[in-house]
């Protein structure tokens, strides 16, 4: 089957220099928040190798992360937590999330690009791109700070809750990540609106940290999702 050919570089009205970047990462995991960046580009200090987060390696990620931290003119998380996402579902998270995340910038932008087909209902002038995260540069880097930022607390919560393998998946619904949702049950981090969840919450109830014993022999099936976050 051919690929569908690449969307051109995306060509915006707005040709000033205070044009925010927004995107997101984390809406389908099962586990912590949806975390959100906004970022406004320096063109005065170019940053090169910008492109999506997900096809980039985690080595040339971070060191984007830190080239965009420094060279950028303003940058700012924005994210919903887990019971938030159970509040109000994760579109609505999502959308929230990035307007924090724009209300934080410490430089107001004059026009924001969303990556896309909707950017929240807010008083920003603004429009939606769609793969904006391979179309615009500002997109791009708001892409890295925000995958990079999840993917470091999933590292973290991997060591508070051990045997799901969450520095791996990501808290993606990988088969690694069911099996011991099911085995070891839910954690407070859990999105619990999620059905998988749900469906674990009834069965095996919430986590409770196994034993020495247990961690040493914990073995797990192949990932077969690995390379598709």
């Amino acid at each position: 089957m051919a690929r569908a050919p690449a969307l051109p570089p995306f060509e915006c009205a707005y040709q000033g220099k205070l044009l925010a970047g927004v995107d997101e990462v984390g809406r389908g995991p099962l586990i912590g928040a949806v975390v959100t960046a906004a970022v406004i580009l320096n063109p005065d200090r170019p940053i090169a190798g910008l492109a999506d987060s997900k096809k980039l390696t985690e080595k040339k990620r971070n060191a984007l992360y830190d080239e965009i931290l420094e060279h950028a003119t303003a940058w700012c998380l924005g994210r919903c937590e887990a019971h938030e996402i159970d509040q109000i579902n994760i579109y609505q998270a999502t959308m929230i999330a990035m307007e924090r995340a724009v209300a934080g910038l410490g430089v107001a932008p004059e026009y924001v690009l969303v990556d896309g087909n909707k950017c929240p209902k807010w008083h920003w002038h603004s429009e939606p791109v769609v793969k904006g995260d391979t179309r615009v540069e500002a997109i791009s880097a708001a892409s890295i700070i925000a995958k990079v930022t999840r993917d470091r607390e999933m590292e973290a919560m991997n060591l508070k809750y051990p045997g799901y393998s969450l520095a791996k998946h990501k808290g993606y619904p990988t088969p690694v990540h069911l099996e011991a949702l099911f085995r070891l049950g839910v954690t407070p981090e859990h999105r619990k609106s999620f059905r998988p969840v749900q469906e674990a919450m009834k069965q095996v109830g919430f986590f409770k940290a196994p034993t020495a014993h247990e961690s040493e022999n914990l073995s797990y099936p192949t990932d077969l999702f690995e390379n598709s976050i």
